[in-house]
């Protein structure tokens, strides 16, 4: 089946597909020895893909997979450059030796767990809305949440970017008249969600941390720690799909 050729180099992992447009445009990447232009189509499995002269392998690529569990410590970018020279992913990740992206976000002033990989096709599922992957936070707010509060979100809350889906919201420890401790899951990946979720609700986040994304768990990682997924991880995190 034929598709756009950045789709398949994205999908394969080789790199991003906005990054695959530029190669493409730049004329680096040929379909059975002609320069190919953007928007073309082809073959992975049977047409000749090269990128600056060397063949785009599709079995050899998926031998190595590579998929990472990473504790994201506050006030680091979720990106592996940044041009403003602020601490980002990776600088913490140059040990694993080939190249892995960040599957999503994870904001600047949060920590927790965020995942890597070079497998392009996984990483766009797992981002897909339709998907509506749980990810599972532990969440200081300003003040006391009363019942009323949990049940809000848990019904959804209406954003200047429409309404949330359900939440699913327990108590992590008890009230005090200072702040509040929840776990909050939420099936979407709207940008700052669960703080404008809050701050909706006249709560303020003071501390933000990501604990599990579909099934897979920060665990006992410290910030700043990385490690490869084990293989019921993989298939955990790969259930849905």
């Amino acid at each position: 089946m034929k598709e756009r050729l950045q789709k398949i180099i994205s999908t394969l992992g080789i790199m991003s597909r906005r990054k695959a447009e530029e190669l493409i445009v730049e004329g680096r990447v040929t379909i059975n020895g002609a320069v190919a232009e953007l928007g073309a189509k082809a073959d992975v499995c049977n047409d000749h893909i090269k990128i600056d002269g060397k063949l785009v392998n599709p079995r050899a690529i998926e031998q190595q997979r590579i998929y990472v569990k990473f504790y994201k410590p506050v006030e680091v970018v979720t990106t592996l450059e940044d041009p403003e020279g602020r601490v980002t992913v990776g600088h913490f990740i140059k040990g694993i030796g080939r190249r892995v992206y960040p599957i999503g976000r994870l904001d600047y002033n949060s920590e927790g767990l965020l995942l890597l990989t070079n497998d392009g096709d996984f990483a766009h599922k797992l981002l897909h809305p339709r998907q509506r992957v749980p990810k599972t936070y532990h969440v200081k707010v300003k003040g006391v949440l009363e019942d009323a509060d949990l049940a809000r979100l848990r019904a959804g809350i209406k954003l200047d970017d429409g309404m949330t889906l359900p939440a699913k919201v327990g108590r992590l420890h008890g009230k005090t008249d200072v702040n509040s401790w929840i776990e909050m899951t939420i099936y979407e990946g709207r940008k700052r969600q669960i703080r404008r979720m809050l701050q909706r609700l006249d709560h303020p986040v003071s501390k933000l941390k990501r604990v599990a994304i579909n099934g897979i768990r920060l665990g006992e990682l410290r910030p700043g720690q990385w490690q490869y997924l084990t293989p019921p991880e993989i298939a955990s995190a790969k259930r849905e799909f």
